[in-house]
This record gives structure tokens, C-alpha cells and sequence, in this order.
């Protein structure tokens, strides 16, 4: 079976509140090379969605506080970029499949179903993402070409290392939200998080490269979370 690299971690949220098929799937899923995070319910789903950035949900749509339709739908409202849900339920009907697309879900699986699978329908769910996103993304001033690892400010090259270029990619696709140094942290190194403080050492020479030379920073730090691209200074300059 073909993994997730290192430098392609997929960060994945599991709203379920059978606890048996939950820590199934969680190590399943993390034996493959997945960053999982787990809410029973879905007023902890929804709180957990507010502080960290996900590639894909899989909502069981049986929750003890919610409807499984209902909080897709209040999902796909406040989370502001794309995050694909994968429902997973018991109910087979075509009517159940037709409201659960109808609200927002970009996939759906019926119980019982191979682990497997899931994991197989989350890759591609995940792809399917980048595969609509823009080659060439633009922030402000700042233009990365994920495609070929390339990144400029202000028509200038900007010389990265692999893991800077990895931590400013994150920060972008997750703009504009902040990207916890937890998050981060899984994301460029997996299970093999450095010893040290990698992560500060990295983002310190990814400012060099990206802020110091200009006149505005866009990497900011939120504190008590992590790191985010802000480029609101950008726009009142622009309409200055």
C-alpha cells in the first residue's frame, strides 16, 4: 500500500462517538502514516475545527448531539477553505445519500466497510483538493508554485530549504487560518519530530528569506497557537 510521505502528512479529523470503531480506524489510519485527531461528539468537532486545520473529516452521522446532516452542514459554513467530509453511516438509502451530498458531504461509506478503504477514499479526497487548486497560489505579494517547489515576493526568487519551503506551503494552503506548531511539527516530520526546537530554528530562517528583505512581514506568529500568512497589511496599502 502506498503511504503518505513525510513531506505529504495528511491531518485528518474523526467525529465519532463509537468508541470500538474509533480507535479502529485511528490505528489503522495512523499505522499508514496519518495524523488523526478524534471528537465524540459534535460540539467538541466544532471546537476542534475552530483552533486546527484538517485535509478531511469523516463524520459518522449518528452523534449523541447531532444530526450527522446538521453539522455537516454548519461544518462546510464555518470552516472558510475546502475541507472534505467523508460520511460514514449505516444508512444505505439513496435518500440518505442524496440529503448527506445535498448539505455538503464529498463522499459517503456504508457500514460496516474495510479500513481499508477509508483510508483509500481519504487519499483521494485529499487529492481531489489539490488537484483544483491553482498551480501558481497568490497571498499578497507573495506567488508559490507548489508544483515546482518555487516561491517569489514581489517578482523576487526566494531561495528556501526543502523544510522551509514544506512549512511555508502548509501556511499557505491553510490561509487564512493559523497552523498550530503541533500541526506543523506532524506535518514536516511525522512521528519523527527532531529532539530539539527544529521548528523555531526553521520558521527563523524562513522569515529571513521571505520578510526581512521586504518592507511588510507576512508571517506572523499567533501566540498560544502557532503560525499564519497575513496579508490584511498588504491590502490597506494597496488601497492607499
Amino acid at each position: 500500500m502506498t503511504q503518505h510521505t513525510q513531506e505529504d502528512k495528511l491531518t485528518l479529523l474523526l467525529v465519532e462517538d463509537n468508541h470500538e470503531i474509533a480507535c479502529q480506524l485511528s490505528d489503522y489510519l495512523a499505522l499508514q502514516g496519518v495524523i488523526v485527531d478524534y471528537a465524540e461528539n459534535g460540539h467538541i468537532a466544532l471546537a476542534v475545527l475552530e483552533e486546527n486545520v484538517f485535509d478531511v473529516v469523516i463524520l459518522d452521522l449518528m452523534l449523541p448531539d447531532y444530526d450527522g446532516f446538521t453539522l455537516c452542514q454548519r461544518i462546510k459554513e464555518r470552516v472558510n477553505y475546502h475541507l472534505p467530509i467523508l460520511m460514514l453511516t449505516a444508512r444505505d438509502s439513496l435518500n440518505d445519500k442524496l440529503t448527506g451530498f445535498t448539505v455538503g458531504a464529498d463522499d459517503y461509506l456504508t457500514k460496516p466497510f474495510a479500513l481499508e478503504e477509508v483510508y483509500m477514499r481519504c487519499i483521494a479526497l485529499s487529492r481531489r483538493v489539490l488537484l483544483h487548486q491553482d498551480k501558481a497560489i497568490h497571498l499578497g505579494d507573495l506567488t508559490i508554485d507548489i508544483g515546482q517547489r518555487t516561491a517569489q515576493r514581489q517578482g523576487q526568487q526566494l531561495t528556501l530549504s526543502h523544510t522551509d519551503f514544506e512549512i511555508l506551503k502548509v501556511l499557505v494552503l491553510a490561509y487564512p487560518n493559523a497552523v498550530s506548531k503541533r500541526v506543523l511539527n506532524q506535518k514536516i516530520w511525522g512521528d519523527d519530530v527532531p529532539e530539539s526546537d527544529a521548528l523555531r530554528s526553521h520558521v527563523y530562517t524562513l522569515r529571513n528569506s521571505v520578510d526581512k528583505p521586504f518592507d511588510q512581514a507576512l508571517i506572523k506568529t499567533v501566540h498560544g497557537i502557532g503560525f499564519k500568512i497575513d496579508v490584511s497589511s498588504h491590502k490597506n496599502s494597496d488601497s492607499q
